[in-house]
């Protein structure tokens, strides 16, 4: 039997690893030991991140709602409870972008919402 030698197998392999690293800084695009290092640890951080920004996106949504609500005579916390038990409310992002521009109207409209509605 013939010797085979895993020539082109590895090759491959290892082309692949030096594409996925392609866009790293110095020797982690070039090296395949280190490369392979990077691409193997490079999702962690935007798993991770992946998350945190929506925890980011949700706090000044929050401290928009709560200024809109006190202008309404509301607490955040009583606009979502009583949005909720009313369901009225989908979610925190909509009245967030409609206190930016327009106040007076956000804030009827979250007085409205805050209000047991006749229930």
């Amino acid at each position: 039997m013939t010797r085979a030698k895993r020539g082109y197998a590895a090759r491959k392999h290892r082309r692949n690893i030096i594409q996925l690293a392609s866009g790293f800084r110095g020797a982690h695009s070039k090296i395949v030991r280190a490369s392979n290092q990077q691409v193997v640890r490079a999702p962690a951080p935007s798993h991770r991140d992946r998350d945190k920004r929506k925890r980011d996106f949700r706090r000044p949504r929050i401290a928009r709602i709560n200024a809109a609500a006190r202008n309404a005579g509301v607490s955040h916390t009583k606009l979502i409870r009583h949005s909720s038990k009313n369901q009225v409310l989908p979610n925190r992002k909509i009245p967030a972008q409609m206190a930016v521009p327009d106040t007076e109207s956000s804030a009827t409209i979250l007085r409205i919402s805050a209000s047991d509605g006749g229930r």
